[in-house]
């Protein structure tokens, strides 16, 4: 007998193909494409599936992607089950890899960001810098540093972040990087990886006829994909896309009328809906369901509804009374074949949790833990196994599965309405399951830098808490699911967002009424990208009843997202709301530190970070930044002591060596300012501000080439830092280089053009080069931009008398 050429998963693959009822037209229209060249108008490079759930959506997406594949395409298929958009990356990279075609240099690119995060993490647990931040660090940190949960944390008693940092986020985070493209990759992915797919998919494009991309679930990804998606279609912010890139799209929403307003151009939309009664008849057939009276009962309990359609043939009635309505007895119409008792009730059980795998089988339907089998023996693996194969369980490709929604719901409805005790015990077992499962990745993540809620899998695990505790008792869990918002809203709109999916999902899964009014609200709230977090603050501190405890953290949070908006003495006013409430509050006390800080009122921040030591006495955080504070004043002598008392409680912190060491300097020690400034860069040798000021510091000892080696590493590792250069210019101009040093400002004034002194320094460089009329122009500008430049108004006025001398 000669060999078969082929897999039995593809004959597997090819019968359930031969299968597929319904959805004819949609897929002649999405053939038909690819017979018509990008460049006639008739072609679609964008087609969207969208209807309810239930209506096929997944399944006629996987059979555009199987025509695609038969077209000689390479296709990738995404959906709900990643979270950002490095995972969609990836996924596509994963997906065209297996169909042989390699991204090596996307692959590169993610393995990179990933390093990068890590690092940023890593960095931010250094608490707080010492310089100033470069004009609009601000306005980059909201458009994403804050919102990637990289703003360091302070102090491990206080429990604040340091807002003055907020401000140079942008800055300080760059500067942690080796090169620009070191700190995009962790700060700005979107813009550092697109490209590289791009000139990816330019590649596969020379190999394939088509590139097709598959997004699936499009209502759940399209809040971070959807504004990409559309400008890397319709713009050329990234870079082209080859234009035999066919695009599909499934959610239940048509697409956003304003975003895509003049897409029908390119764009096909297809609406589903029910089968007619042809399609659905054709499946019955395909499934052995003949006899009319039963067909006409499926059709009049399913209404036509793909899923319920399937699911109702595969119980094989054979007459009518053996089909009944779904939403009311649905493991009895779901499950009709199956007659083992305890199987039926496992699959009962098995609705209650959003995802399966084998460990929460065990919890969803075994009350004692002990992993006992059903009556014939099942066990949690046998069971998981078992209902794998269930035409209303869909796997993902995580090794985990899922009910679709459609019958999920009838059978969560059932449980919760005729056996509310079971309903409650098992979403406590599977609360307590996610539990300890945070609780592991918190053992294993302990003493890695930055708070939980940065962290996308312990976010998952704790929204699925959340959820089930909710459905357990949903008015006992409430406030303690509300005091958890308070912590998901101190990064962004995004965090924010997915805790409040545990609200919105136990709202619709229990019908409790005061679970839905805090959905609706939480949904109109968060509607707003940049100030969503804000105003899920306002709404707790508004209505979630929270004790005292709560209502300090919320006012902490809440001033801290004041700051990152650069409204200062709003964030001020929050956090003596805090201390009002808590006078031993060691966060309020810092809130009002760094802020009045900011403000440039020093005498109120160091009061206030004395009220911290008392309350949080001998903590180095405390100590570092009363010396920090006082060196910022100008005042190094009274900040010695302090800095001095922090480095005994952490001699491995790098920042107090540096601002150590640039306070000795600045008191003319400058041999033991360069020991704390080359122990500071040992501990940290990317320390872009410590290796400014030893280039300082070794130029004022003599040493010009190790001033400028350090100058050139401060570069490398910060290169859209003013300081740099500005620096460079100052060394430069010491040594008498004066045509390098006029470069050198010339490049920080690009960067920063509102930098005074580096105009008023400058000036010196052009006068010496016998260029007066352009000196006495710069130091106009750095008199324009500061008029109390003293400095530069009496270089003015020098260069002006000996020019009529």
């Amino acid at each position: 007998m000669a060999r078969l050429k082929v897999s039995m998963q593809e004959l597997i693959r090819r019968r359930r193909r031969a299968a597929f009822v319904g959805r004819r037209e949609e897929l002649r229209l999405f053939r038909e494409n690819f017979e018509v060249s990008p460049e006639d108008d008739r072609h679609r490079f964008l087609f969207h599936v969208h209807g309810p759930a239930g209506v096929g959506k997944t399944s006629l997406v996987r059979e555009m992607g199987q025509v695609a594949t038969e077209c000689g395409a390479f296709v990738a298929y995404v959906d709900d089950g990643v979270t950002d958009l490095p995972g969609v990356l990836a996924e596509i990279a994963a997906q065209y890899a297996q169909q042989g075609r390699t991204m090596k240099a996307l692959d590169r690119a993610l393995a990179a960001h990933r390093r990068r995060i890590h690092e940023a993490v890593a960095a931010a647990a250094h608490a707080s810098e010492p310089e100033a931040p470069s004009a609009g660090s601000a306005a980059v940190a909201r458009a994403g540093v804050v919102g990637l949960g990289l703003v360091p944390v302070v102090g491990a008693l206080s429990g604040a972040v340091d807002a003055d940092r907020v401000a140079l986020g942008a800055d300080r985070l760059r500067a942690r990087f080796r090169n620009h493209e070191d700190a995009r990759l962790a700060l700005e992915p979107e813009r550092a990886l697109t490209p590289v797919l791009l000139d990816e998919l330019a590649g596969a494009a020379d190999t394939a006829p088509w590139l097709v991309l598959l997004f699936d679930t499009y209502e759940r990804t399209a809040p971070f994909l959807d504004r990409w998606l559309h400008d890397v279609m319709t713009t050329d912010r990234y870079g082209e896309l080859p234009a035999n890139t066919v695009v599909v799209t499934a959610g239940q929403r048509p697409l956003d009328p304003v975003r895509w307003d003049g897409a029908a151009d390119f764009a096909a939309e297809l609406p589903l809906h029910p089968f007619t009664e042809t399609e659905a008849r054709g499946l019955l057939a395909a499934k052995g369901v003949t006899d009319e009276p039963v067909i006409a009962e499926v059709l009049r309990l399913s209404g036509r509804l793909p899923v319920l359609v399937s699911t109702l043939a595969e119980t094989g009635p054979t007459a009518p009374d053996d089909v009944g309505d779904p939403s009311a007895t649905a493991v009895e119409r779901f499950l009709k074949a199956e007659q083992d008792p305890v199987r039926r009730a496992a699959a009962l059980d098995c609705a209650l949790p959003r995802r399966l795998d084998e460990e929460i089988v065990r919890a969803a339907v075994d009350p004692d833990g002990d992993g006992g089998g059903t009556s014939g023996g099942d066990g949690p693996a046998e069971l998981y196994a078992w209902l794998r194969t269930m035409p209303f369980v869909r796997p993902d490709r995580r090794g985990t599965a899922r009910y679709h929604d459609v019958v999920r719901a009838p059978m969560l409805r059932l449980r919760r309405n005729t056996a509310p005790a079971l309903w409650s015990a098992g979403h406590t077992r599977l609360a307590e399951l996610y539990g300890r499962r945070r609780e592991a990745l918190e053992e294993e993540l302990r003493g890695a830098p930055g708070r939980p809620w940065m962290r996308a899998e312990w976010r998952a695990l704790r929204v699925d808490e959340l959820y089930h505790s909710l459905c357990a008792g949903p008015r006992t869990a409430l406030p303690g699911v509300l005091r958890a918002g308070i912590d998901a809203c101190r990064f962004d709109t995004v965090v924010a967002r997915e805790w409040a999916r545990a609200v919105t999902d136990a709202a619709e899964d229990t019908g409790a009424d005061h679970l839905r009014a805090w959905s609706d609200d939480l949904r109109d709230v968060l509607a707003d990208e940049e100030l969503g977090a804000l105003r899920v603050l306002e709404l707790l501190l508004s209505r979630a009843r929270l004790d005292d405890a709560g209502r300090v953290a919320a006012y902490n949070e809440h001033g801290l997202r004041l700051f990152h908006l650069g409204r200062l003495r709003e964030a001020l006013a929050d956090h003596e709301r805090a201390i009002a409430i808590d006078p031993g509050d060691s966060g309020g006390h810092h809130g009002l530190a760094v802020t009045h800080r900011a403000l440039g009122e020093f005498e109120t921040a160091l009061r206030h970070l004395a009220a911290a030591d008392e309350v949080a006495p001998g903590a180095e955080w405390v100590a570092r930044d009363r010396g920090e504070t006082y060196r910022r004043m100008g005042r190094p002598e009274e900040a010695l002591p302090w800095l001095d008392r922090a480095h005994a409680l952490d001699p491995r912190e790098p920042l107090t060596l540096g601002s150590r060491g640039q306070a000795k300097f600045v008191l003319g020690r400058h041999r033991e300012a360069l020991d704390d400034l080359d122990r500071a860069i040992d501990l940290w040798p990317d320390y872009p501000w410590a290796l400014l000021r030893r280039a300082r510091v070794r130029q004022a000892l003599g040493d010009l080439p190790g001033a400028l080696d350090d100058l050139d590493r401060a570069h490398e590792v910060a290169p859209d830092a003013p300081g740099t250069y500005s620096d460079r210019g100052d060394i430069l101009r010491f040594a008498c280089r004066h045509e390098e040093a006029v470069a050198a400002y010339d490049r920080a004034l690009a960067l920063d053009p509102g930098h005074a002194w580096a105009w008023g320094s400058r000036a010196l460089c052009l006068e010496a080069l016998g260029r007066e009329e352009e000196a006495l122009a710069s130091l106009d500008e750095a008199l324009r931009i500061d008029p109390e430049y003293g400095w530069a108004r009496e270089q003015r006025q020098r260069m002006m008398e000996a020019d009529t001398a």
